[in-house]
């Protein structure tokens, strides 16, 4: 997920250089949502983790 999430990066940022505004913000768009995804299972699974090892 993060590695998809840097490729729209990527893509925004080289878009943007030569001068393809829509493309960039769609890619970028994208690239954020992506990062917000991976963070919100980053941080579950995190959580899962941290009861996994609270076992009796």
């Amino acid at each position: 997920m993060l590695y998809w999430a840097l490729v729209f990066f990527v893509v925004a940022i080289i878009a943007g250089v030569f001068g393809f505004g829509g493309i960039a913000s769609a890619s970028a768009g994208v690239a954020q949502i992506l990062f917000v995804i991976f963070l919100v299972l980053f941080a579950i699974a995190m959580i899962a983790r941290a009861f996994k090892g609270r076992t009796p």
